[in-house]
């Protein structure tokens, strides 16, 4: 591990920002972010559980990413917050990789759970005759398995490059969580060969369901434009439009942070982008994903009317 070679056994990290007029202001921004986030995912993973109509594969899938949200918002936010109340907000370096292990499992995992969920509506959309032949339960869990077995091997790619850098004597890292480009901004011994390892590992974590979701919605969007019906045209689109702008704003964030070399855009930008992967993203899942969805919005009215009953009796 990097830290036998280092003299930093513990980091401080400068959070979001310096300005002391803001600090409670963003705390309680941020802390209801994150109030909304566990609520919404915890809910909606809950309305998935108990009930019956809604163990399909859409909601399969859609019942990890509520549980890979929930988790990876949990990995990074609490220690977010710290950085607005504490005068300094340390980290032990073990603590450092640890949480960045698994913040790149759960982000890694979510990438590939949202190209799942673009095929998932690429077959229930264009192949409605024979969906529950092409997605049992058998191809639902090998597509979730292989969700993992990628946000793991990425995980360890990532984890394991960090450990290897030696930190000399700076010991603040310029963001709210333990991130790649900070950690190797701040080492004494990062090379082109630990930029290359980020810059292969996240182009296949991102380039991979990227092209996989755009085959699958340029196949939708073709078999959308098919339907003679407006109303099973609008259906469609607002089935998928939920789905894509998530994406969006998944991906775009995501790119723009680690595809470009450090050098480009100061690490402030970055920070200011992350929010929209780690903080944004994880809130508005549960809330697109309910607000614009008649079966779950219907099994929650099913679950309150029952709790309705059971306080009258």
């Amino acid at each position: 591990m990097g830290a036998d070679n280092s003299s930093v056994t513990e980091f401080i990290l400068a959070g979001l920002t310096d300005q002391p007029g803001l600090q409670i202001p963003l705390f309680l921004l941020f802390l209801g972010f994150y109030v909304v986030t566990v609520v919404g995912n915890l809910g909606l993973i809950t309305l998935i559980g108990l009930n019956s109509r809604l163990h399909t594969p859409m909601y399969f899938f859609l019942f990890n990413l509520s549980l890979i949200d929930f988790c990876y918002s949990t990995t990074i936010t609490p220690k977010m917050l710290m950085s607005f109340v504490s005068r300094k907000n340390t980290i032990l370096h073990a603590g450092c990789l640890t949480q960045l292990f698994f913040f790149c499992f759960f982000v890694i995992s979510e990438s590939f759970v949202l190209s799942a969920m673009a095929y998932d509506h690429y077959v229930a959309i264009c192949k409605p005759l024979v969906y529950t032949v092409t997605m049992p339960p058998k191809v639902c869990l090998l597509l979730l398995l292989g969700v993992y077995v990628m946000g793991f091997s990425g995980a360890m790619a990532h984890t394991g490059s960090i450990a290897s850098l030696i930190f000399c004597a700076d010991n603040l890292i310029n963001h709210f969580m333990c991130d790649i480009p900070p950690l190797l901004e701040l080492s004494c011994n990062s090379s082109y060969m630990h930029e290359l390892v980020v810059f292969i590992f996240v182009a296949i974590d991102i380039g991979m369901p990227i092209v996989t979701i755009s085959i699958s919605y340029a196949l939708i969007l073709s078999s959308i434009l098919r339907i003679h019906s407006t109303e099973g045209r609008s259906k469609a689109f607002s089935t998928c439009g939920s789905h894509i702008i998530v994406v969006f704003v998944f991906f775009g964030s995501g790119a723009f942070v680690y595809l470009k070399p450090p050098s480009v855009f100061p690490l402030d930008q970055g920070k200011v982008s992350s929010l929209f992967y780690t903080i944004v993203v994880p809130m508005l899942n549960p809330l697109i994903y309910s607000l614009r969805n008649k079966d779950v919005k219907a099994a929650l009215r099913k679950i309150l009317r029952k709790i309705n009953f059971l306080r009258k009796e």
